[in-house]
């Protein structure tokens, strides 16, 4: 394949590499499954979901450093075997062994899903400079779906077969589609005439203030979303949504996440990181105020508007990055970043334990007003 074209298909392996990596966003769909069929708690689910989100954390900055040293591929081959062995190994878990089940299921597939992540968005930026928004957003469009398709395939797969075989068939669907897309990633060769890519490295990246805002406006925009995801089902259920239509949650969810994914970094592209990025976080304070009272359809509509805000960050955060440090560097430096994911798992974990409903909502709220400061205080770095 000539590498001069080589873009569109980057994109196209990031798009379906993506589709599977975003669990988070399906975990309710799996939430009732695992206990019946593995004899957990409602506090051992949503403990390994706590696992999963801050797995993936960490990954995105081991990954970051993998991919920098070997290449994107490297990384998603990686990646790749990760994710697909650890729901393959999950199938073989006895029975009420908690212990082994956070082991082999949630930290694996955090970990594989958090390789792949750093590959795909740094090799697609490196490709399309102009527009790095865009290129996010078509590859995170597809991670927005991922809730679709999780909710379909389980509810198909898994109630007819079992939890079990529904997630040996994930992790062989794992195995060949993202190992495929791995194997076609690869960054552009240099050009001829154009200078070396500039940027900060990790290290001196994580000694500079927009490090640590960044970071930390990445964690706080994870409640608005992770506080409520993995009993989205539930609460729908409890608020008035009939039990047959409350998978919809996931749905639309799903819908308006591709849909921020998409649409948010297009529009940094021509508004601004830090312009959008504050629109978004006065929207996740806005949508956590509406869906503390929402009832009835308008649940699935406010937590969907929720989806979309916070994917929509999340699509947008990548770009913000190589600006503020550069695309030299740009893969693991967004995987540390991204450590904030981690912080968001833990808070988000602490207050669905220890804080009723109504509190959670306002956790929600407060947390995204804070990111929006995070925000609105980042100025561009000072180059020495």
């Amino acid at each position: 394949m000539d590498k001069a074209n080589r873009g569109p298909f980057v994109l196209a392996a990031g798009a379906a590499v993506q589709l599977l990596t975003g669990i988070p966003a399906a975990w309710g769909v799996f939430q009732k499954p695992l206990m019946q069929g593995y004899a957990l708690s409602r506090g051992q689910v949503m403990l390994g979901f706590a696992f999963l989100v801050a797995a993936y954390g960490v990954g995105c900055a081991a990954g970051g450093l993998l991919q920098d040293k070997h290449g994107p591929k490297f990384a998603g081959l990686w990646g790749t075997a990760l994710l697909g062995g650890g729901f393959l190994a999950a199938s073989l878990v006895p029975a009420g062994n908690t212990a082994l089940f956070l082991l082999v299921f949630p930290l694996p597939a955090g970990l594989g899903s958090a390789f792949l992540a750093p590959s795909v968005l740094a090799c697609a930026q490196k490709w399309y400079k102009g527009k790095k928004g865009l290129a996010t957003g078509v590859t995170g469009a597809a991670m927005g779906f991922s809730g679709a398709f999780y909710t379909l395939f389980v509810q198909g797969v898994g109630q007819r077969f079992g939890i079990r075989v529904c997630l040996a068939a994930l992790g062989a669907v794992m195995l060949v589609v993202c190992g495929a897309g791995a194997a076609l990633l690869q960054d552009p060769p240099p050009a001829a005439a154009a200078p070396p890519q500039q940027g900060l490295t990790y290290k001196e990246m994580l000694h500079t203030a927009q490090y640590a805002l960044c970071a930390a406006a990445v964690a706080l925009s994870a409640p608005a979303v992770l506080l409520f995801s993995p009993e989205i089902l539930k609460i729908a259920a409890e608020r008035g949504v009939p039990e047959s239509a409350a998978p919809l949650s996931i749905v639309l969810g799903s819908a308006f996440s591709a849909a921020g994914r998409l649409l948010c970094p297009a529009a940094s592209d021509r508004l601004g990181r830090k312009s959008v990025l504050l629109g978004i976080y006065a929207g996740l304070a806005a949508g956590s105020l509406w869906f503390a009272f929402a009832q009835g359809q308008t649940v699935l509509f406010s937590y969907a508007l929720l989806t979309f805000f916070y994917s929509g960050g999340a699509a947008v955060q990548p770009a913000l990055n190589s600006d503020l440090f550069g695309l030299a560097h740009a893969g693991v430096n967004y995987g540390f970043i991204a450590l904030g994911m981690s912080g968001g798992s833990l808070i988000s974990y602490i207050g669905s334990q220890a804080l009723p409903l109504a509190a959670r909502h306002w956790l929600a709220g407060l947390c995204a007003l804070a990111g929006g400061v995070c925000i609105a205080c980042l100025h561009p770095v000072k180059k020495e």
